[in-house]
């Protein structure tokens, strides 16, 4: 797992495959998503290592329920007491109650998919102890106060977070940059695309200067631009 300072009170946590993130606020951390199966002791270890400890973190806040998202919250949260916080409609999958509902892949996405799943780890992954549910236009205290936005086509509990004090935008899948040129582009792997294209608009008219996405790197500036560019697309 790569560790990588984005802004000073940001880091990402890179996995192979996925990304997480860690946001400051004074002592306190807050973690978005949190990798495959066997992520939570990798996670544990770079908050050690930035001179932290796991129990700072105060809230794991998961984007939506797939597994190289939510693969190591369970074991993320036994080492940390961390709160797991997620969308209603996707937390009965966090919990582990029901199997969650697979992408409706369009077909030049299933080479991609079957490339991808060759490199999650084997296994079913532990669930957290609870897991909070939270819903479109709440206010997580954190980052000066993080929107909650519900961004349904990823999943059907997909969000995104928004700290419009900060200008920065947790997306989630629901959008992505491309790895071979950074392009900022609609995510993949959906269960409703034309509600996930909705979505894109949505996070568009925001005034993000800082995008993060669940896969692919960050824009640390102009990122509304970009939005708007994917959007368009």
């Amino acid at each position: 797992m790569d560790v990588i300072e984005l802004l000073p009170r940001l880091h990402l946590l890179r996995f192979p495959v996925g990304q997480a993130y860690l946001w400051r606020d004074g002592e306190e951390l807050t973690l978005i998503d949190a990798g495959p199966i066997g992520s939570g002791p990798l996670i544990a270890g770079a908050i050690r290592a930035l001179g932290r400890a796991p129990e700072d973190v105060r809230r794991l806040v998961l984007t939506h329920f797939h597994e190289d998202h939510v693969g190591g919250a369970g074991e993320f949260a036994a080492l940390s007491g961390a709160e797991v916080l997620a969308h209603r409609l996707d937390a009965p999958f966090v919990r582990g109650e029901l199997p969650g509902p697979p992408p409706r892949f369009e077909e030049w996405e299933l080479p991609i998919h079957a490339g991808v799943s060759r490199q999650l780890p084997d296994g079913t992954p532990a669930p957290p102890p609870s897991v909070t549910a939270v819903a479109d236009g709440e206010t997580l205290g954190f980052g000066g106060g993080a929107t909650v936005l519900h961004v349904p086509g990823h999943t059907d509990g997909s969000i995104a977070l928004f700290l419009p004090t900060e200008g920065v935008l947790f997306t989630g899948d629901t959008v992505a940059a491309a790895p071979a040129d950074g392009a900022v582009i609609p995510g993949v792997f959906n269960l409703d695309r034309p509600r996930l294209l909705d979505s894109v608009r949505r996070l568009a008219g925001l005034d993000a200067e800082v995008a993060c996405f669940g896969h692919g790197a960050p824009v640390l500036r102009g990122a509304a631009a970009e939005l708007r560019g994917a959007a368009a697309g």
